[in-house]
């Protein structure tokens, strides 16, 4: 049995923001967290929508992922449908917490927390398709690959395909039985 990280889920304080920020602006990953053209949002503009998307949170639930007390990176479920239950669930980490397992138990957490606090009963993401190790670590928490969008996103100088994963209330309760 393998020991997973010292991983919460809490929310944001002041002193997370340099990291947070650090993330947002990472160039070298932004089609991997972005639809759109990299741009780096001015400090104080992103605080800003930061800030104004957390005093009205309605359809997203964000939390930072915490390991020793540091910030490494947020988690969050957006787009909640209140009436058909489902949500899009997103992730990113500061490069030095990448490949540790962090992320993955990040992903349980928030499922968990969607799943059974949330009382969601489907959570979604997508991902570009030459992000293998992210493929890998959502089909280790129990996603599948729902569908494909063809050469719809421009990453790097070509295009690639955004690969569609789902996950349901009861294959993740099916999961996590075996686990």
């Amino acid at each position: 049995m393998s020991t997973r990280p010292a991983v919460t889920l809490r929310a944001r304080t002041d002193a997370d923001l340099d990291a947070l920020y650090s993330i947002a602006t990472d160039l070298d990953t932004w089609e991997e967290r972005n639809p759109g053209r990299p741009a780096v949002p001015p400090r104080t503009a992103w605080e800003e929508r930061l800030t104004a998307r957390e005093a009205d949170p309605g359809s997203n639930r964000s939390f930072v992922i915490d390991v020793a007390g540091e910030a490494v990176g947020n988690v969050g479920l957006f787009e909640i449908d209140e009436v058909a239950r489902h949500a899009e669930v997103g992730i990113a980490l500061i490069p030095s917490a990448r490949g540790k397992g962090i992320g993955t138990e990040a992903m349980r957490q928030i499922l968990e927390f969607g799943f059974v606090r949330g009382n969601l009963r489907r959570v979604h993401l997508e991902v570009i398709a030459s992000n293998a190790a992210a493929i890998r670590s959502y089909e280790k928490a129990g996603f599948v690959v729902e569908g494909r969008q063809r050469e719809h996103a421009w990453v790097r100088g070509r295009y690639e395909d955004i690969v569609r994963m789902g996950l349901l209330r009861d294959e993740w309760r099916e999961n996590r039985a075996a686990d």
